[in-house]
């Protein structure tokens, strides 16, 4: 194969490749109106189930409560973010819903919904150690999404032993 040729391949999957994106970010929005569709939610719940693991209330109907509460507070903080952040977080959770996205960029088999805390902890621990500065960007910004709406909330203090700020 000459270079040409190579440069012409390379051109023509870079082509595809964008106009495959652009499509399953269009077919796939993830926030409408500052809110989470259900495959965003779906997977900011998975995120969260993983990393408050140990922070959340032990029994299932109370941890249920304790993250349907963290997914409003964290709509209502994507709702206060300038266009500019909204648009890359909606594009970053248009890419972890789908399934090839969970797939290769997560590298999660199991859909978000379906996948057991310990596999998305894995998942997660895979995109900060990773060499790619893109897929570490993504942990950061799903943990401390996480942590910031979860940790905002008083009623979130008690299981970790924080009493509060201390009056002045």
């Amino acid at each position: 194969m000459d270079r040409r040729t190579l440069l012409k391949l390379g051109l023509g999957a870079t082509v595809v490749l964008a106009i495959a994106g652009g499509t399953m970010l269009a077919l796939q929005p993830s926030l409408r109106a500052g809110r989470l569709e259900p495959g965003a939610r779906a997977v900011m719940r998975a995120v969260a189930l993983a990393v408050l693991d140990g922070a959340l209330p032990s029994t299932a109907d109370a941890r249920d409560r304790a993250i349907e509460l963290h997914l409003q507070r964290l709509e209502a903080a994507i709702l206060a973010f300038p266009a500019s952040t909204r648009d890359e977080l909606a594009r970053l959770l248009s890419l972890l819903a789908s399934a090839p996205g969970r797939r290769l960029f997560a590298r999660l088999d199991n859909s978000w919904s379906e996948a057991d805390v310990g596999k998305v902890q894995a998942s997660l621990e895979g995109l900060r150690v990773s060499t790619l500065a893109l897929r570490q960007q993504a942990y950061h910004a799903l943990r401390d999404l996480t942590n910031a709406a979860y940790f905002s909330d008083p009623s979130a203090w008690g299981h970790m032993g924080y009493p509060g700020p201390s009056d002045i």
